[in-house]
C-alpha cells in the first residue's frame, strides 16, 4: 500500500490542500465508483469542510453510474453498525476523527460494516492514480436522502438495558466534542436513567475538538469535579473513541478501559472466545492482568482495523487500542464510544463503588512515548528508512530484548513518528528512548 496517499485508516489531511480537494475526492468517487456497481452510502461528521467532500464525492459516484444514499451526519460506529440494512455496496465516511475542524479524511466501510482490507485499499488507490475513468452518457445515478439511518442503532442500544433505568443513581458528565454524537449521546443516557451533564454538544463546522473531546479532555475532567459526578465520558468528533476520567477528574488511560471491560464482560458470562485483543501499543502490564484473569490475551499491528480482524479470526467480541478504540462487536463492528461508555457505566455500578477506587484497575510497566513531528509524510519515510535510524532501532531492538519492546512506527494520520519503549526497568527505558531519539532528531 502506498504512503502518498492511503494510511491505517483510509486517506487524511488538510481541506483544500491535496489530497482533500474537491478534485481528488471527486477522483476518488470515480475510483469507487468503478470498483463498485449499485448503491453507496455517504455519511460525514460535523466539520465545515464536510459539505464540499460529501458533493465531490456524490458527482464522482453518480457520473459513473452510482446511485448515492446521503445519510447526513452520523457517527463512524453507527454508519458501520447500519450499513449492512440499507443495501449498500459500501458506505463512504467523511471524517478526521480526533483532528481539529480544518482536517478531514474518508473513511471506507465495506457492505459488512467492516473497514476496508490493505489488498482493496491499495486496488483502490491503484485505479484513482492511473485516473482513466470513462464514464458512460447513458448511465448516470442518482441521489437519495436517508435521514432515519440512526433508527437502528438505537434500537439496538435499547436492547442493552435489563430494566428501564438500569443507570439510575449515577451521574454522569458527557462530551460530545462538538461532533456528530452531540444529538444522540446525551439523550442515550437520559434514556437509561443517568443524570447527565452534557457539553460540546454545540457543533458549528468549526468547534469539532476545540478545546474538547477525546484530545482535549481537560474541561471533561473539570466539570466532573464540580458536577461532583461519578464519571466523565470524552468522546471525539466522529464517535469511534472514548476517554474516560473518575469522579476525581482523574484521566485514565484506553489499557485501564481494556482491562475494565475485558474483566467485566468475563464476570458477565459475556466475553466471547475468553479472549481480548489489542495491539502492540498496549502495556505489559495489561497483558499480565488479563492472564491473572484467565483471559487469553492477543496483540495486533496498530489500528483498530487490525483489532477487529484477529477478533472476528479467533471469535472475540471485544478488543480496543490503548488510544481510545473499543470494540464491542456484539454491538457494532468498530470502535464505538457510545457503547463502550455505556458498558463501562453498566460494569462500575456492579462493582458499587466510587470509580476512583475501582482504577487503576492493574499496574503499568514503564512506558515512554515520544512523538516526533516532521515537515511532511515524505520526510517522515526519508527518515523511516534511513540506514542510521534503522541501525539505531536494531540496536535497540537488541538491547532490550527479553526485557521490553521497542516500537517505531510512522502515524497513519499525520507526519510523525512514533517512539514506544517499555520495559521492567525505569532506568533502561529512559536510556533505549534517548538514544532512538536522538538518532531521530538529527533530520529534524
Amino acid at each position: 500500500m502506498s504512503d502518498k496517499l492511503f494510511g491505517t485508516d483510509g486517506v487524511r489531511g488538510k481541506a483544500n490542500i491535496f489530497p482533500m480537494t474537491a478534485d481528488f475526492v471527486l477522483k476518488l468517487g470515480k475510483a469507487l465508483g468503478t470498483m463498485f456497481s449499485g448503491k453507496v452510502a455517504i455519511a460525514k461528521d460535523t466539520r465545515v469542510s464536510c459539505d464540499m467532500l460529501e458533493s465531490s464525492l456524490a458527482a464522482g459516484l453518480t457520473s459513473m453510474g452510482c446511485d448515492v444514499m446521503i445519510l447526513g451526519v452520523l457517527p463512524t460506529p453507527v454508519a458501520a453498525m447500519v450499513t449492512p440494512g440499507l443495501g449498500v455496496a459500501m458506505t463512504i465516511m467523511i471524517s478526521a476523527s480526533h483532528n481539529p475542524y480544518f482536517d478531514n479524511g474518508i473513511k471506507l466501510i465495506k457492505a459488512d460494516g467492516h473497514k476496508f482490507s490493505d489488498d482493496m485499499t491499495a486496488k483502490l488507490e491503484a485505479l484513482v492514480q492511473a485516473d482513466e475513468f470513462v464514464p458512460n452518457p447513458d448511465k448516470i445515478g442518482r441521489i437519495e436522502y436517508n435521514s432515519k439511518a440512526v433508527t437502528p442503532y438505537l434500537s439496538k442500544i435499547a436492547a442493552v438495558k435489563r430494566n428501564s433505568f438500569p443507570l439510575s443513581g449515577l451521574k454522569v458528565v458527557i462530551d460530545c466534542a462538538n461532533g456528530a454524537f452531540s444529538k444522540i449521546a446525551p439523550q442515550v443516557f437520559k434514556d437509561f436513567g443517568a443524570d447527565v451533564t452534557a457539553i460540546g454538544i454545540s457543533p458549528d463546522g468549526y468547534n469539532i475538538n476545540k478545546d474538547c473531546g477525546s484530545t482535549h479532555t481537560e474541561l471533561m475532567s473539570k466539570t466532573v469535579v464540580e458536577e461532583n459526578a461519578d464519571i466523565g465520558i470524552a468522546l471525539d468528533g466522529d464517535g469511534d473513541r472514548i476517554i474516560v476520567c473518575d469522579d476525581k477528574g482523574n484521566r485514565l488511560d484506553g489499557d485501564q478501559i481494556i482491562a475494565f471491560l475485558g474483566q467485566y464482560l468475563k464476570q458477565d458470562g459475556k466475553l466471547k472466545g475468553n479472549a481480548v485483543v489489542a495491539t502492540i501499543w498496549s502495556n505489559m502490564g495489561l497483558e499480565k492482568f488479563c492472564h491473572s484473569l484467565g483471559i487469553d490475551f492477543y496483540r495486533t499491528a496498530v489500528g483498530e482495523r487490525y483489532v477487529t480482524e484477529k477478533m472476528h479470526e479467533i471469535g472475540s467480541n471485544f478488543g480496543g487500542e490503548e488510544s481510545g478504540h473499543m470494540v464491542l462487536s456484539d454491538f457494532a463492528p468498530t470502535g464505538d464510544g457510545l457503547i463502550a461508555g455505556l458498558t463501562v457505566c453498566l460494569g462500575l455500578l456492579k462493582t458499587r463503588k466510587k470509580m476512583s477506587k475501582v482504577f487503576p484497575v492493574f499496574e503499568k510497566c514503564p512506558c515512554k512515548i515520544d512523538n516526533l513531528r516532521f515537515s511532511t509524510r515524505e520526510k517522515v519515510a526519508e527518515v523511516m528508512n534511513d540506514p542510521l535510524v534503522q541501525s539505531a532501532i536494531e540496536a535497540a531492538k537488541n538491547e532490550i530484548s527479553g526485557k521490553g519492546s521497542v516500537i517505531v512506527r510512522k502515524s497513519g494520520t499525520e507526519p510523525l513518528i512514533k517512539v514506544r519503549v517499555e520495559a521492567e526497568d525505569e532506568a533502561l527505558v529512559q536510556k533505549i528512548s534517548a538514544g532512538i531519539n536522538d538518532a531521530l532528531a538529527k533530520f529534524m
